[in-house]
Protein backbone atom coordinates (compact mmCIF):
# COMPACT_ATOMS: atom_id res chain seq x y z
CA UNK A 1 0.00 0.00 0.00
CA UNK A 2 1.17 3.85 0.28
CA UNK A 3 3.03 2.72 3.30
CA UNK A 4 5.95 1.51 0.93
CA UNK A 5 5.83 4.10 -1.27
CA UNK A 6 8.71 6.45 -1.28
CA UNK A 7 7.20 10.32 -1.45
CA UNK A 8 9.06 13.01 -2.91
CA UNK A 9 9.79 16.74 -2.70
CA UNK A 10 6.66 19.10 -3.42
CA UNK A 11 6.82 22.60 -3.83
CA UNK A 12 3.53 24.97 -2.25
CA UNK A 13 3.34 28.51 -4.20
CA UNK A 14 0.17 29.93 -2.93
CA UNK A 15 -1.89 32.64 -0.34
CA UNK A 16 -1.25 31.64 3.72
CA UNK A 17 -3.65 31.71 5.52
CA UNK A 18 -4.23 31.19 9.75
CA UNK A 19 -7.64 29.04 10.96
CA UNK A 20 -8.70 30.12 14.23
CA UNK A 21 -11.89 27.90 15.93
CA UNK A 22 -13.24 29.23 18.86
CA UNK A 23 -15.33 26.28 20.59
CA UNK A 24 -17.43 25.64 23.46
CA UNK A 25 -20.77 25.21 25.03
CA UNK A 26 -24.31 27.25 24.25
CA UNK A 27 -26.59 26.51 26.91
CA UNK A 28 -28.75 30.14 26.33
CA UNK A 29 -29.76 32.95 24.22
CA UNK A 30 -28.38 36.25 24.94
CA UNK A 31 -31.20 38.48 26.34
CA UNK A 32 -29.61 41.76 24.42
CA UNK A 33 -30.06 40.04 21.11
CA UNK A 34 -31.62 37.00 19.70
CA UNK A 35 -28.14 35.57 19.17
CA UNK A 36 -26.85 32.33 21.13
CA UNK A 37 -24.13 33.08 24.09
CA UNK A 38 -21.37 30.96 23.81
CA UNK A 39 -19.28 29.88 27.00
CA UNK A 40 -15.70 29.87 25.64
CA UNK A 41 -13.83 26.58 26.36
CA UNK A 42 -10.70 26.53 23.79
CA UNK A 43 -9.13 28.49 20.80
CA UNK A 44 -6.94 26.66 18.64
CA UNK A 45 -4.55 27.77 15.23
CA UNK A 46 -3.94 25.58 12.34
CA UNK A 47 -2.50 26.23 8.75
CA UNK A 48 -5.11 27.03 6.46
CA UNK A 49 -5.00 27.63 2.53
CA UNK A 50 -1.23 26.66 0.87
CA UNK A 51 -0.55 26.12 4.37
CA UNK A 52 -2.96 23.54 4.98
CA UNK A 53 -2.04 22.15 1.90
CA UNK A 54 1.93 21.82 2.82
CA UNK A 55 0.70 20.04 6.46
CA UNK A 56 -0.95 17.53 4.34
CA UNK A 57 1.73 16.71 2.07
CA UNK A 58 4.13 16.53 4.72
CA UNK A 59 2.33 14.17 6.80
CA UNK A 60 2.08 11.54 3.94
CA UNK A 61 5.53 11.83 4.00
CA UNK A 62 6.86 14.13 1.23
CA UNK A 63 9.64 16.60 2.32
CA UNK A 64 7.80 20.09 1.46
CA UNK A 65 9.21 23.50 0.63
CA UNK A 66 6.19 26.33 1.38
CA UNK A 67 6.24 29.89 -0.27
CA UNK A 68 3.92 32.28 0.62
CA UNK A 69 3.07 35.97 2.22
CA UNK A 70 2.49 36.89 5.86
CA UNK A 71 2.85 40.55 7.98
CA UNK A 72 5.15 41.66 9.98
CA UNK A 73 1.91 40.37 12.80
CA UNK A 74 1.29 37.92 15.55
CA UNK A 75 -0.89 35.89 12.96
CA UNK A 76 2.16 35.08 11.07
CA UNK A 77 4.18 34.07 13.99
CA UNK A 78 1.26 31.91 15.11
CA UNK A 79 1.27 30.20 11.43
CA UNK A 80 4.81 29.52 11.50
CA UNK A 81 5.05 28.19 14.28
CA UNK A 82 2.25 25.76 14.02
CA UNK A 83 3.90 24.75 10.54
CA UNK A 84 7.16 24.01 12.18
CA UNK A 85 5.87 22.16 14.58
CA UNK A 86 6.98 18.52 13.04
CA UNK A 87 10.17 19.93 11.21
CA UNK A 88 9.48 18.65 7.72
CA UNK A 89 8.37 21.92 5.95
CA UNK A 90 11.02 24.50 4.84
CA UNK A 91 10.03 27.61 5.41
CA UNK A 92 12.57 29.76 3.72
CA UNK A 93 10.50 30.65 1.06
CA UNK A 94 7.71 32.17 3.42
CA UNK A 95 8.16 36.35 2.35
CA UNK A 96 7.30 38.71 5.33
CA UNK A 97 5.90 42.08 4.41
CA UNK A 98 4.69 44.86 6.31
CA UNK A 99 2.40 46.10 3.99
CA UNK A 100 0.57 42.70 4.37
CA UNK A 101 -1.68 41.28 6.77
CA UNK A 102 -1.68 37.45 7.47
CA UNK A 103 -5.33 36.44 6.16
CA UNK A 104 -7.31 35.15 9.38
CA UNK A 105 -10.34 32.90 9.29
CA UNK A 106 -11.94 32.88 12.81
CA UNK A 107 -14.65 29.95 12.92
CA UNK A 108 -16.75 29.90 16.24
CA UNK A 109 -18.07 26.63 16.84
CA UNK A 110 -20.33 24.53 19.33
CA UNK A 111 -20.46 21.23 18.88
CA UNK A 112 -20.05 20.31 15.36
CA UNK A 113 -21.91 23.62 14.62
CA UNK A 114 -20.70 26.35 13.23
CA UNK A 115 -22.13 29.96 14.33
CA UNK A 116 -19.90 32.75 12.44
CA UNK A 117 -17.17 32.75 10.88
CA UNK A 118 -15.16 36.19 11.13
CA UNK A 119 -12.53 37.25 8.30
CA UNK A 120 -9.45 39.72 8.87
CA UNK A 121 -7.82 40.32 5.43
CA UNK A 122 -6.55 43.51 3.81
CA UNK A 123 -6.16 42.80 -0.09
CA UNK A 124 -4.30 44.83 -1.59
CA UNK A 125 -1.76 44.54 -4.62
CA UNK A 126 1.67 43.01 -3.59
CA UNK A 127 4.55 45.38 -4.34
CA UNK A 128 6.84 44.52 -7.52
CA UNK A 129 9.76 43.68 -4.77
CA UNK A 130 7.76 41.26 -2.86
CA UNK A 131 6.30 39.48 -5.88
CA UNK A 132 10.17 39.56 -7.69
CA UNK A 133 10.93 37.87 -4.19
CA UNK A 134 8.22 35.36 -3.93
CA UNK A 135 9.22 34.28 -8.17
CA UNK A 136 12.93 33.71 -6.81
CA UNK A 137 11.60 31.77 -4.07
CA UNK A 138 9.46 29.42 -6.03
CA UNK A 139 12.50 28.64 -8.63
CA UNK A 140 14.81 28.14 -5.92
CA UNK A 141 12.50 25.14 -4.55
CA UNK A 142 11.22 24.39 -7.92
CA UNK A 143 14.96 23.31 -8.84
CA UNK A 144 14.45 20.46 -5.88
CA UNK A 145 10.55 19.64 -6.33
CA UNK A 146 9.38 16.46 -8.09
CA UNK A 147 5.42 18.31 -7.92
CA UNK A 148 4.96 22.46 -7.73
CA UNK A 149 1.45 23.21 -6.48
CA UNK A 150 0.03 26.44 -6.73
CA UNK A 151 -3.01 27.32 -4.38
CA UNK A 152 -4.71 29.98 -5.33
CA UNK A 153 -7.30 31.36 -2.97
CA UNK A 154 -7.85 34.84 -5.06
CA UNK A 155 -6.11 36.53 -2.06
CA UNK A 156 -3.26 38.32 -4.47
CA UNK A 157 -0.53 36.41 -4.12
CA UNK A 158 -0.50 34.61 -7.87
CA UNK A 159 -0.90 36.97 -10.18
CA UNK A 160 -0.75 36.80 -13.69
CA UNK A 161 2.74 37.44 -13.70
CA UNK A 162 3.99 35.39 -10.86
CA UNK A 163 2.06 32.81 -12.37
CA UNK A 164 3.22 32.76 -15.86
CA UNK A 165 6.76 33.16 -14.23
CA UNK A 166 6.96 30.23 -11.58
CA UNK A 167 4.75 27.88 -14.36
CA UNK A 168 7.11 29.02 -16.77
CA UNK A 169 10.57 27.89 -15.24
CA UNK A 170 8.38 24.64 -14.05
CA UNK A 171 7.69 23.63 -17.47
CA UNK A 172 11.36 24.29 -18.61
CA UNK A 173 12.47 21.71 -15.34
CA UNK A 174 9.98 18.99 -16.68
CA UNK A 175 8.40 19.56 -12.61
CA UNK A 176 4.34 18.92 -13.17
CA UNK A 177 2.33 21.82 -12.00
CA UNK A 178 -0.63 21.51 -10.50
CA UNK A 179 -3.22 24.69 -9.68
CA UNK A 180 -5.76 24.55 -7.01
CA UNK A 181 -7.56 27.65 -9.13
CA UNK A 182 -10.33 30.58 -8.23
CA UNK A 183 -9.96 32.37 -11.35
CA UNK A 184 -13.09 32.73 -13.78
CA UNK A 185 -10.40 32.50 -16.48
CA UNK A 186 -7.97 29.69 -16.38
CA UNK A 187 -6.12 31.14 -19.17
CA UNK A 188 -3.87 32.56 -16.34
CA UNK A 189 -3.09 28.80 -15.43
CA UNK A 190 -1.41 28.47 -19.00
CA UNK A 191 1.27 26.02 -19.21
CA UNK A 192 -0.29 23.59 -15.88
CA UNK A 193 -0.20 20.12 -16.22
CA UNK A 194 -3.32 19.46 -14.06
CA UNK A 195 -6.48 22.22 -12.63
CA UNK A 196 -8.48 20.71 -9.94
CA UNK A 197 -11.47 23.05 -9.31
CA UNK A 198 -14.57 21.78 -7.93
CA UNK A 199 -18.30 21.87 -9.55
CA UNK A 200 -19.02 25.46 -8.51
CA UNK A 201 -15.48 26.59 -9.52
CA UNK A 202 -15.54 24.79 -12.98
CA UNK A 203 -19.42 26.18 -13.78
CA UNK A 204 -18.64 29.78 -12.86
CA UNK A 205 -15.69 29.61 -15.18
CA UNK A 206 -17.25 28.57 -17.84
CA UNK A 207 -21.36 29.86 -17.46
CA UNK A 208 -22.87 25.99 -17.37
CA UNK A 209 -25.17 24.21 -15.72
CA UNK A 210 -23.53 21.04 -14.65
CA UNK A 211 -25.19 17.87 -13.90
CA UNK A 212 -24.34 14.90 -15.66
CA UNK A 213 -21.34 13.22 -15.80
CA UNK A 214 -21.51 14.50 -20.12
CA UNK A 215 -22.43 18.19 -18.98
CA UNK A 216 -19.20 17.63 -16.20
CA UNK A 217 -16.96 16.41 -19.43
CA UNK A 218 -18.27 19.13 -21.61
CA UNK A 219 -17.15 22.02 -18.83
CA UNK A 220 -13.75 20.33 -18.37
CA UNK A 221 -12.76 20.43 -22.05
CA UNK A 222 -13.78 24.28 -22.47
CA UNK A 223 -11.05 24.99 -19.57
CA UNK A 224 -8.60 22.90 -20.89
CA UNK A 225 -8.26 24.97 -24.03
CA UNK A 226 -7.96 28.02 -21.81
CA UNK A 227 -4.82 26.59 -20.18
CA UNK A 228 -3.68 23.77 -21.98
CA UNK A 229 -3.54 20.94 -19.45
CA UNK A 230 -5.83 17.86 -17.79
CA UNK A 231 -8.55 18.68 -15.70
CA UNK A 232 -10.07 17.44 -12.57
CA UNK A 233 -13.35 18.19 -11.36
CA UNK A 234 -14.35 17.53 -7.65
CA UNK A 235 -17.75 16.57 -7.44
CA UNK A 236 -18.11 16.09 -3.41
CA UNK A 237 -20.24 13.07 -2.85
CA UNK A 238 -19.85 11.85 -6.51
CA UNK A 239 -16.04 11.75 -6.43
CA UNK A 240 -14.24 13.74 -9.14
CA UNK A 241 -13.89 13.06 -12.56
CA UNK A 242 -10.81 13.42 -15.02
CA UNK A 243 -10.51 14.60 -18.35
CA UNK A 244 -7.30 14.08 -19.62
CA UNK A 245 -5.95 16.30 -22.93
CA UNK A 246 -6.08 13.79 -25.05
CA UNK A 247 -9.87 13.07 -24.70
CA UNK A 248 -9.51 10.03 -21.71
CA UNK A 249 -12.05 10.73 -18.96
CA UNK A 250 -11.69 8.54 -15.56
CA UNK A 251 -14.30 8.29 -12.67
CA UNK A 252 -13.22 7.98 -8.70
CA UNK A 253 -16.24 7.57 -6.98
CA UNK A 254 -16.46 8.66 -3.68
CA UNK A 255 -15.93 6.53 -0.86
CA UNK A 256 -19.20 7.00 1.56
CA UNK A 257 -18.77 8.58 4.60
CA UNK A 258 -20.31 11.15 7.54
CA UNK A 259 -19.68 14.84 6.18
CA UNK A 260 -18.90 17.02 9.44
CA UNK A 261 -16.54 19.80 7.37
CA UNK A 262 -15.29 20.33 3.87
CA UNK A 263 -13.25 22.73 5.31
CA UNK A 264 -10.01 22.33 3.53
CA UNK A 265 -10.75 19.25 1.93
CA UNK A 266 -9.76 20.29 -1.56
CA UNK A 267 -6.38 21.17 0.40
CA UNK A 268 -6.12 17.48 0.97
CA UNK A 269 -7.23 16.60 -2.22
CA UNK A 270 -4.17 18.53 -4.35
CA UNK A 271 -1.74 17.78 -2.00
CA UNK A 272 -2.32 13.89 -2.03
CA UNK A 273 -2.72 13.90 -5.79
CA UNK A 274 0.83 15.68 -5.86
CA UNK A 275 2.35 13.61 -3.24
CA UNK A 276 1.46 10.56 -5.22
CA UNK A 277 3.15 11.61 -8.15
CA UNK A 278 6.39 12.30 -6.26
CA UNK A 279 6.15 8.73 -5.66
CA UNK A 280 6.16 7.89 -9.24
CA UNK A 281 2.46 6.65 -9.74
CA UNK A 282 0.25 7.96 -12.53
CA UNK A 283 -2.26 10.02 -12.26
CA UNK A 284 -5.62 7.66 -12.35
CA UNK A 285 -3.87 6.54 -9.25
CA UNK A 286 -3.07 9.70 -7.50
CA UNK A 287 -7.13 10.58 -7.87
CA UNK A 288 -8.30 7.45 -7.03
CA UNK A 289 -5.80 7.77 -3.07
CA UNK A 290 -6.90 11.17 -3.34
CA UNK A 291 -11.35 10.46 -3.17
CA UNK A 292 -10.50 8.48 0.06
CA UNK A 293 -7.65 10.92 1.68
CA UNK A 294 -10.87 13.84 1.03
CA UNK A 295 -13.68 11.12 2.47
CA UNK A 296 -11.18 11.30 5.73
CA UNK A 297 -10.74 14.98 5.52
CA UNK A 298 -14.41 15.71 5.67
CA UNK A 299 -15.16 13.29 8.40
CA UNK A 300 -13.00 15.45 10.63
CA UNK A 301 -13.90 18.61 12.08
CA UNK A 302 -12.24 21.97 11.06
CA UNK A 303 -9.29 22.25 8.74
CA UNK A 304 -7.53 18.83 9.10
CA UNK A 305 -4.78 16.88 7.66
CA UNK A 306 -5.02 12.96 6.75
CA UNK A 307 -1.95 10.58 7.97
CA UNK A 308 -0.19 8.09 6.13
CA UNK A 309 -1.51 5.33 8.30
CA UNK A 310 -5.30 6.46 7.69
CA UNK A 311 -5.30 6.44 3.97
CA UNK A 312 -3.52 3.33 3.90
CA UNK A 313 -6.59 1.80 6.43
CA UNK A 314 -9.25 3.47 4.20
CA UNK A 315 -7.62 2.24 0.80
CA UNK A 316 -7.50 -1.45 2.48
CA UNK A 317 -10.59 -1.45 3.28
CA UNK A 318 -11.81 -0.23 -0.12
CA UNK A 319 -10.25 -3.16 -2.01
CA UNK A 320 -12.09 -6.01 -2.65
CA UNK A 321 -10.37 -9.04 -0.48
CA UNK A 322 -12.37 -12.23 -2.72
CA UNK A 323 -9.31 -15.30 -2.70
CA UNK A 324 -11.93 -17.05 -4.76
CA UNK A 325 -11.40 -18.24 -8.24
CA UNK A 326 -12.34 -15.55 -10.82
CA UNK A 327 -11.70 -15.53 -14.82
CA UNK A 328 -8.78 -13.60 -16.30
CA UNK A 329 -10.66 -10.52 -17.48
CA UNK A 330 -12.46 -10.22 -13.99
CA UNK A 331 -8.59 -11.10 -12.23
CA UNK A 332 -7.56 -8.22 -14.68
CA UNK A 333 -10.08 -6.10 -13.57
CA UNK A 334 -9.81 -6.71 -10.00
CA UNK A 335 -5.91 -6.46 -9.92
CA UNK A 336 -5.82 -2.81 -12.01
CA UNK A 337 -7.92 -1.90 -8.78
CA UNK A 338 -5.79 -2.58 -6.84
CA UNK A 339 -2.86 -1.40 -8.42
CA UNK A 340 -4.73 2.15 -8.25
CA UNK A 341 -5.24 2.05 -4.56
CA UNK A 342 -1.24 1.71 -4.29
CA UNK A 343 -1.03 -2.00 -3.48
CA UNK A 344 1.92 -3.79 -5.07
CA UNK A 345 0.56 -6.79 -7.01
CA UNK A 346 2.88 -10.48 -6.26
CA UNK A 347 2.12 -13.59 -8.74
CA UNK A 348 3.08 -16.97 -8.19
CA UNK A 349 2.14 -19.90 -9.67
CA UNK A 350 1.98 -24.23 -9.58
CA UNK A 351 -0.39 -27.25 -9.61
CA UNK A 352 -0.62 -27.26 -6.00
CA UNK A 353 -2.23 -30.77 -6.20
CA UNK A 354 -1.45 -31.53 -2.56
CA UNK A 355 -0.94 -28.65 -0.09
CA UNK A 356 2.00 -29.18 1.80
CA UNK A 357 4.45 -27.40 4.08
CA UNK A 358 6.62 -26.60 1.11
CA UNK A 359 3.94 -25.18 -0.82
CA UNK A 360 2.91 -22.92 2.35
CA UNK A 361 6.35 -21.87 2.68
CA UNK A 362 6.38 -20.64 -0.76
CA UNK A 363 2.40 -18.43 -0.47
CA UNK A 364 3.96 -17.31 3.25
CA UNK A 365 7.05 -15.83 1.16
CA UNK A 366 5.42 -14.57 -1.91
CA UNK A 367 2.74 -12.28 0.36
CA UNK A 368 5.63 -10.73 2.39
CA UNK A 369 6.96 -8.96 -0.69
CA UNK A 370 3.61 -7.08 -2.00
CA UNK A 371 0.18 -6.32 -0.45
CA UNK A 372 -1.54 -8.37 -2.82
CA UNK A 373 -1.27 -12.17 -3.80
CA UNK A 374 -2.50 -13.76 -6.94
CA UNK A 375 -2.00 -17.15 -7.58
CA UNK A 376 -1.90 -18.42 -10.82
CA UNK A 377 -3.14 -22.39 -10.89
CA UNK A 378 -2.39 -25.00 -14.25
CA UNK A 379 -5.53 -26.09 -15.02
CA UNK A 380 -6.18 -30.39 -15.01
CA UNK A 381 -5.40 -30.08 -19.12
CA UNK A 382 -1.83 -28.43 -18.34
CA UNK A 383 -0.92 -30.55 -15.51
CA UNK A 384 -1.62 -33.84 -17.24
CA UNK A 385 0.61 -32.59 -19.88
CA UNK A 386 2.94 -31.64 -17.99
CA UNK A 387 2.87 -34.29 -15.00
CA UNK A 388 1.50 -37.04 -16.75
CA UNK A 389 -2.29 -39.24 -17.03
CA UNK A 390 -2.27 -40.17 -13.27
CA UNK A 391 -2.08 -36.27 -12.14
CA UNK A 392 -3.66 -34.41 -10.97
CA UNK A 393 -5.01 -36.00 -8.10
CA UNK A 394 -7.40 -33.24 -7.60
CA UNK A 395 -9.84 -31.46 -9.90
CA UNK A 396 -8.75 -27.56 -10.57
CA UNK A 397 -11.91 -26.56 -8.68
CA UNK A 398 -10.47 -28.78 -5.40
CA UNK A 399 -7.67 -27.03 -5.60
CA UNK A 400 -8.43 -23.76 -6.25
CA UNK A 401 -10.68 -23.74 -3.79
CA UNK A 402 -7.95 -25.46 -1.09
CA UNK A 403 -5.78 -22.55 -2.34
CA UNK A 404 -8.28 -19.91 -1.89
CA UNK A 405 -8.71 -20.50 1.44
CA UNK A 406 -5.20 -19.75 2.47
CA UNK A 407 -5.38 -16.27 4.20
CA UNK A 408 -2.38 -15.08 2.65
CA UNK A 409 -3.95 -15.96 -0.85
CA UNK A 410 -6.34 -12.98 -2.51
CA UNK A 411 -7.16 -14.07 -5.55
CA UNK A 412 -6.60 -17.57 -7.93
CA UNK A 413 -6.59 -17.49 -11.63
CA UNK A 414 -6.62 -20.76 -13.73
CA UNK A 415 -4.76 -21.03 -17.01
CA UNK A 416 -4.91 -23.57 -19.50
CA UNK A 417 -1.53 -23.13 -20.95
CA UNK A 418 1.38 -24.64 -20.22
CA UNK A 419 3.50 -21.79 -18.54
CA UNK A 420 1.54 -18.75 -17.08
CA UNK A 421 2.90 -16.20 -19.50
CA UNK A 422 -0.12 -15.23 -20.71
CA UNK A 423 -1.68 -14.41 -17.35
CA UNK A 424 1.85 -12.57 -16.73
CA UNK A 425 1.28 -10.51 -19.39
CA UNK A 426 -2.49 -9.93 -18.63
CA UNK A 427 -1.97 -8.90 -15.15
CA UNK A 428 1.07 -7.25 -14.70
CA UNK A 429 2.55 -8.32 -11.59
CA UNK A 430 4.96 -5.94 -9.87
CA UNK A 431 6.49 -9.21 -8.50
CA UNK A 432 7.10 -12.58 -9.37
CA UNK A 433 7.97 -15.18 -6.54
CA UNK A 434 9.28 -18.62 -7.40
CA UNK A 435 10.80 -21.19 -5.40
CA UNK A 436 14.94 -21.20 -4.42
CA UNK A 437 14.94 -24.75 -6.62
CA UNK A 438 14.48 -22.58 -9.58
CA UNK A 439 17.49 -20.23 -11.52
CA UNK A 440 16.16 -16.72 -11.57
CA UNK A 441 16.90 -17.03 -15.56
CA UNK A 442 14.95 -19.99 -15.34
CA UNK A 443 11.36 -18.01 -14.05
CA UNK A 444 8.65 -18.05 -16.61
CA UNK A 445 8.03 -14.34 -17.59
CA UNK A 446 10.77 -13.16 -16.10
CA UNK A 447 11.40 -10.61 -19.39
CA UNK A 448 8.03 -9.54 -19.22
CA UNK A 449 8.22 -8.21 -15.32
CA UNK A 450 11.69 -6.52 -15.51
CA UNK A 451 10.74 -4.89 -18.64
CA UNK A 452 8.56 -2.22 -16.83
CA UNK A 453 10.49 -2.35 -13.78
CA UNK A 454 9.00 -5.37 -11.92
CA UNK A 455 11.25 -8.47 -10.66
CA UNK A 456 11.64 -12.07 -9.91
CA UNK A 457 12.14 -13.09 -5.98
CA UNK A 458 13.24 -16.31 -5.32
CA UNK A 459 12.14 -17.42 -1.25
CA UNK A 460 13.61 -20.75 -0.10
CA UNK A 461 11.87 -23.79 0.22
CA UNK A 462 11.35 -26.70 2.72
CA UNK A 463 14.10 -29.83 1.25
CA UNK A 464 12.36 -33.13 0.56
CA UNK A 465 8.52 -31.59 0.44
CA UNK A 466 6.85 -32.54 -2.97
CA UNK A 467 3.75 -33.68 -4.18
CA UNK A 468 5.53 -36.34 -6.23
CA UNK A 469 7.20 -37.47 -3.26
CA UNK A 470 3.80 -37.99 -1.45
CA UNK A 471 2.36 -39.53 -4.35
CA UNK A 472 5.48 -42.43 -4.20
CA UNK A 473 5.21 -42.86 -0.43
CA UNK A 474 1.34 -43.82 -1.22
CA UNK A 475 2.02 -45.68 -3.74
CA UNK A 476 1.84 -49.80 -2.65
CA UNK A 477 5.08 -51.97 -2.34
Amino acid sequence: MIDNFKFGRVAVLGDLLLDCYISGSVGRISPEAPVPVLLRAQHTAVPGGAANVAMNAATLGCAVELIGLVGCDAPADTLKTALLHDGTIDLAGVVADAAWVTITKTRVVSGRQQIVRIDEERIAPVSRETRARLIDAACRAITRADVLICSDYAKGLLSDDVLEAVIGYARQRNVPVIVDPKRRDFAAYRGASLVTPNRGEIALATGLTLGSDAEIERAARIVSDQFGGDVLVTRSEEGMTLVRRDGRVTHAHARKSEVYDVSGAGDTVVATIASVLSAGQDLETAIVIATSAAAIAVSKLGTATVTRHELSAALRAEMKEDGTLVPLEQARALVEGWRQHGARIVLTNGCFDLIHPGHIALIRGAARHGDKLVVALNSDASVRRLKGPSRPLQDELARATVMGALRDVDLVVIFDEDTPLETIQALRPDIIVKGSDYQEHEVVGRDVVTSYGGSVVLVDLIEGRSTSSIVRKMQPG
